[in-house]
């Protein structure tokens, strides 16, 4: 179970990377159409599409590992689309895979 711990972090890391950057790119949606400034959007923008591809893969690889069903991994795959909702669910996927590890560890 010591792989399911590495991709957890792993997985935890780049929740909040994206959100954060998902946080970001509304912000820059903002300037974009509230002040005319369409060069953030751009830049904020790849930047949270190339992070959000490596977070699908840290959060495919422990969904494999801890061996969630397909509609909680697909749930926690699209979690990184909705402003907020990536640290709701790091937060219910962490907790889920610590009760997996403790009963492994019993």
């Amino acid at each position: 179970m010591i792989n399911v711990a590495t991709a957890l972090k792993f997985y935890r890391v780049m929740a909040y990377i994206v959100g954060v950057m998902l946080l970001a790119l509304c912000g820059a949606m903002v300037a974009k159409y509230g002040f005319d400034s369409p060069t953030a959007v751009m830049v904020v923008g790849q930047a949270h599409g190339f992070l959000y591809m490596v977070y699908l893969v840290a959060a495919f690889n422990l969904g494999l590992k801890a061996r969630w069903g397909i509609g909680y991994l697909i749930l926690v795959l699209l979690s990184g689309t909705i402003p907020f909702l990536s640290f709701v669910m790091e937060r219910k996927a962490t907790d889920r895979v610590r009760k997996q590890l403790a009963v492994a560890a019993v």
